[in-house]
């Protein structure tokens, strides 16, 4: 996932979504998704999410999970959705703040890591496990995946379970101006698993935005130890996607 360097074509779907607000790329993945920043005349910000046809990119999956968890937990709120023969489109009401890996926060990587592992945790602490009707196991995951598991093994001993948000990346998490969090997006995944499938990711992700040395201070913020096992385990599983 990267900023654009271009600006890459505006779907039909976007342009329709957008009326007339301003259309900026703001967001690419590396499955050919899109995210579109729609500002309208008086600065109110829309976000719209575009995803190819045949992309493994839950869209449609993203809506319920977004209504659910906003009872409980910041979050977009959906203002339409739809599909054409050309892909997926998600329109979301703007969250303040901005992404952990803004330029204010890649600069500050030593406030930035730390309310990361702050905000998952208040995430982990706030979704109830027994009110969720979503899951992303790992054996749900194991029967997805799209790449050979057979060499992963079986999946350790759950530490601890909690709904997970099911792409903590650094990206996904929006920082106030004093590093407070107000919200996460990209909750296409989210459902309950043992919290290392979080962690394992999130420090992953660290590396790829903030450069090496980050992961003791993220575990240090969300306040559990350091496993080894558990992190190799459930990155294999990441590899394997989908």
């Amino acid at each position: 996932m990267a900023i654009p360097e271009q600006e890459p074509a505006v779907p039909a779907a976007v342009r329709r979504a957008a009326g007339g607000d301003a259309v900026r790329a703001v967001w690419v993945n590396e499955l050919g998704g899109l995210t579109f920043r729609l500002t309208g005349a008086d600065g109110t910000g829309r976000f719209c999410k575009w995803a190819p046809a045949g992309a493994a990119l839950p869209l449609a999956e993203e809506v319920p999970r977004l209504a659910w968890a906003a009872a409980f937990t910041p979050v977009p709120r959906v203002l339409g959705h739809g599909a054409d023969e050309d892909g997926s489109w998600l329109l979301t009401a703007a969250l303040p703040g901005e992404p952990a890996v803004s330029p204010r926060w890649l600069a500050r990587p030593g406030a930035a890591v730390p309310a990361l592992g702050r905000a998952l945790r208040a995430l982990h602490e706030r979704l109830p496990v027994v009110d969720c009707p979503f899951g992303w196991s790992a054996e749900q995951r194991l029967a997805a995946a799209v790449r050979d598991v057979s060499a992963l093994g079986a999946p350790p001993p759950v530490d601890r379970l909690v709904v997970c948000h099911g792409d903590a990346c650094a990206p996904n998490t929006l920082l106030a101006a004093d590093g407070a969090p107000v919200g996460h997006v990209d909750l296409g995944a989210l459902g309950v698993a043992d919290r290392w499938a979080d962690l394992a990711v999130a420090t992953l992700s660290l590396g790829w935005n903030y450069g090496p040395g980050w992961e003791a201070a993220f575990l240090e913020a969300y306040g559990v130890a350091p496993d080894p096992a558990r992190t190799a385990w459930y990155r294999a599983l990441w590899d394997a996607g989908p």
